[in-house]
């Protein structure tokens, strides 16, 4: 018979509940404020596709402002989610693609995406429903 270990890292589900107090919870905090802010998630979703310029990612990210969309894309290129080109002729020609991470991230967040796009109706009924009983 083995003995039990009381530690909380035996119990724990994920890294950061192992250590909810430790930097490295807070750090994977911050990291998923980021990468959980709506507009990241449109943003990593279009990249998803292949390269894209601004005007482009303006037109997919529906609702996105052009200031909203520059904070966003300079988080993502400061965090190494995707990279930023500049091709030098008139006028400047800028992509934006993702990186390996970036892909990790994709991979990670595709299936949140399909569960929103799989349950809208569902969604929609309850929100229904909620504002009937208020």
């Amino acid at each position: 018979m083995s003995a039990q270990r009381n530690d909380p890292a035996s119990t724990a589900s994920s890294p950061v509940e192992a250590v909810p107090n430790a930097p490295e919870a807070c750090r994977v905090r911050e990291v998923l404020d980021m990468v959980a802010d709506k507009w990241s998630l449109y943003v990593v979703s279009s990249l998803g596709a292949g390269p894209k310029r601004f005007t482009v990612l303006k037109r997919e990210v529906d609702g996105i402002s052009q200031r909203m969309l520059t904070v966003t894309l300079r988080g993502l290129e400061r965090d190494g989610i995707l990279t930023r080109t500049v091709l030098e002729v008139m006028p400047p020609h800028v992509t934006y693609t993702l990186t390996p991470m970036g892909h990790t991230l994709l991979d990670a967040i595709a299936p949140l995406i399909d569960w929103g796009a799989a349950n809208l109706a569902d969604i929609d009924r309850a929100r229904a429903r909620y504002h009937e009983h208020r």
